[in-house]
């Protein structure tokens, strides 16, 4: 894994085979294959790592009792970190509203992106009962918004970084829906 990520950031997701991942590991072709099926699974396991990173740093703040707002931020936080720093992820993220982002191949095979919908509608949800947000926007739309923050600030032209796009675009997306 660690092998495709640098040469995914090297080369670009299209441009590396499993040849150059295979060599960037020292390891032969064929050992490929006794993990992965494809390259693209290669993706779809680094989002199940981001899932799994994102899905921790909620847990510990859910534990402690934090406002659904700070589980929010710390969600798209964690998430905008991990995009900005494996861009070629970002197409199969961003998936679930557009195919034709998708590397070759992956077109029609994936829906959604793995739990990040979900576990946002989840905490909105938490919000809107807890009387932190407010109810008569549907925690769908919301979640949905969120996810689209990535996009938006993947083609934004303002000289700031990606992430703080990412913060700033979802900070007045979240006052807009606390009460």
């Amino acid at each position: 894994m660690d092998a495709a990520v640098r040469e995914f950031s090297r080369k670009g997701f299209r441009d590396t085979s499993v040849a150059d991942i295979m060599g960037a590991a020292e390891l032969g072709i064929g050992t490929f294959y006794n993990y992965f099926n494809s390259k693209e699974e290669i993706l779809m396991s680094l989002l199940e790592r981001l899932a799994e990173d994102v899905g921790a740093v909620l847990e510990e703040l859910k534990a402690a009792d934090r406002p659904s707002l700070e589980l929010l931020l710390a969600g798209s936080r964690v998430t905008a970190k991990f995009l900005d720093e494996n861009r070629y992820v970002l197409p199969l993220f961003l998936s679930a509203s557009e195919d034709s982002s998708l590397p070759e191949g992956m077109a029609g095979k994936i829906r959604l992106t793995p739990g990040f919908k979900p576990v946002f509608t989840d905490i909105i949800r938490r919000g809107q009962e807890r009387g932190e947000f407010r109810e008569d926007i549907p925690a769908e739309l919301v979640a949905e918004m969120l996810h689209s923050v990535y996009q938006a600030a993947s083609f934004s032209r303002l000289h700031i970084s990606f992430q703080e796009n990412v913060a700033l675009k979802t900070q007045i997306l979240l006052d807009g829906i606390r009460r």
